[in-house]
């Protein structure tokens, strides 16, 4: 058995849970064990911080994480800071 943490965040909160999943579970194990899923908030996954598929084997200790879609690309998010950043006295 090996044991991982899943990890889903929303702003100003999050959760997390552990779970214990067989030698050679997959991703998919630990979110069926988790009784977690993919949905139209959470997109995409990820093993600390590097991309998962459903497929994705897991090692004891792993941080499996549940990525929310982006609200608005970086670079426009970078621009819009520094057009507000020149507009402060």
């Amino acid at each position: 058995m090996i044991r991982v943490e899943l990890v889903r965040a929303w702003p100003h909160r999050h959760d997390s849970v552990a779970v214990d999943v067989a030698d050679g579970a997959s991703v998919a194990d630990a979110l069926e064990a988790a009784s977690w899923r993919l949905d139209a908030e959470f997109m995409g996954l990820a093993v600390f911080g590097q991309a998962a598929t459903m497929e994705t084997p897991l090692h004891d200790d792993d941080r499996i994480e549940l990525l929310r879609a982006l609200q608005i690309d970086p670079k426009q998010a970078r621009r819009l800071r520094a057009a507000r950043a020149k507009g402060a006295p």
